[in-house]
């Protein structure tokens, strides 16, 4: 390498140096698209209900303060090294699953194709991605994910057949299930009993452990009736409820604190409201529930007696629009996040209150 070239590698570096240090705001993605923001939109004269924030993607959530410093040191970097466009791909969500909000505020998704879980951390402007299961292990197919005991961090890992801990920083601290779950997906925690619930969409029921990591009950089995399960896949805690996605079944169920059905509603059909692969459930704190219908890209809102009130989404890649769309959950101020699995990306809603 010439003098030359060895002074500009030395200015490149100091720059990226100085970018680095710069903290990073994170912002929601917020494409033009069709401009359709407020669902119900505004041309059906009724009250709007959600409105469309935006998508997360990865590192392009992350910006400067000052827009002038973007990219600067790199592109000079790339330019002096003669490095192709392979080194400067960004880190992006490729198949998200399923997510989280933390009591800090931090986004945390799972991506079963990138085989790790993205942090989104908005107080501290970066973007981390775990991917370690053990400290010998790396995750293979991490789907569920939940808030632990103690500040852990649960994800299952559908191909390892394990549930993971994790520290608030993703280092591993254990796991549990090893040789009793097939394919764990969903998983949720009952921080007033100490009961953490796994969906076995192999095994067709939801195994109960306590914070432990010992099992203490099995609920349901193969089935069509009340209470029996047919690949069950994603799980929400409400109000003491456990809702799951009956997916096979092409129906939500509604379990109570000792595994008795109390909620059942869905069926298959053409019509908005009908279920044919449920996957995503959740709930707000006035009572709405949330199912992702993936097969008709929309995420399906309920009150609490499971009546159909409205729907979001449709086919297509624009904003607020979905490609076969899997998890959703939901924060302390109501933001409905719906990972949009073929999509790439997280889609953000913020429900704008009203019954």
């Amino acid at each position: 390498m010439s003098v030359l070239r060895r002074c500009l590698a030395l200015l490149a570096s100091a720059l990226l140096a100085g970018c680095a240090s710069e903290p990073l705001v994170m912002q929601l993605e917020a494409p033009a698209a069709n401009g359709m923001r407020l669902f119900p939109p505004p041309q059906t004269q009724e009250v709007p209900r959600y409105r469309y924030l935006g998508q997360l993607t990865g590192e392009n959530n992350f910006k400067p303060k000052d827009p002038a410093n973007q990219g600067t040191g790199r592109k000079l970097l790339a330019w002096i090294a003669g490095l192709g466009e392979e080194t400067q791909r960004p880190v992006v969500l490729q198949r998200p699953q399923s997510g989280m909000v933390d009591a800090t505020g931090r986004v945390l998704v799972t991506d079963v194709s990138r085989n790790a879980v993205f942090v989104f951390d908005e107080a501290g402007g970066k973007l981390d991605v775990w991917d370690r299961a053990t400290r010998t292990a790396r995750f293979e197919a991490p789907i569920g994910i939940a808030p632990g005991p103690a500040g852990q961090i649960l994800v299952t890992d559908a191909d390892l057949g394990r549930v993971f801990r994790l520290a608030a920083d993703g280092a591993p601290l254990g796991e549990f299930g090893a040789g009793i779950l097939r394919r764990p997906t969903g998983v949720a925690r009952d921080a007033k009993r100490g009961r953490i619930y796994v969906a076995d969409t192999h095994a067709h029921d939801v195994k109960v452990f306590d914070d432990g990591g010992t099992l203490v009950a099995t609920w349901g089995h193969r089935g069509t009736d009340p209470g029996e399960l047919n690949y069950p896949t994603h799980l929400w805690l409400s109000e003491g409820m456990l809702l799951v996605a009956d997916s096979m079944n092409a129906r939500v169920q509604g379990f109570d604190s000792e595994g008795k059905p109390v909620l059942r509603f869905g069926e298959r059909g053409l019509y908005v409201g009908n279920m044919v692969r449920p996957k995503g459930v959740a709930a707000d704190d006035e009572g709405n529930l949330y199912v992702v219908e993936s097969m008709h890209d929309t995420l399906l809102v309920f009150d609490r007696e499971a009546r159909l009130l409205m729907s979001l989404g449709g086919s297509d890649n624009d904003g607020g629009r979905f490609f076969l769309p899997a998890g959703v959950w939901v924060d302390a101020r109501n933001r409905v996040f719906v990972a949009d699995m073929f999509n790439g990306r997280v889609a953000v809603f913020q429900f704008l209150g009203g019954n």
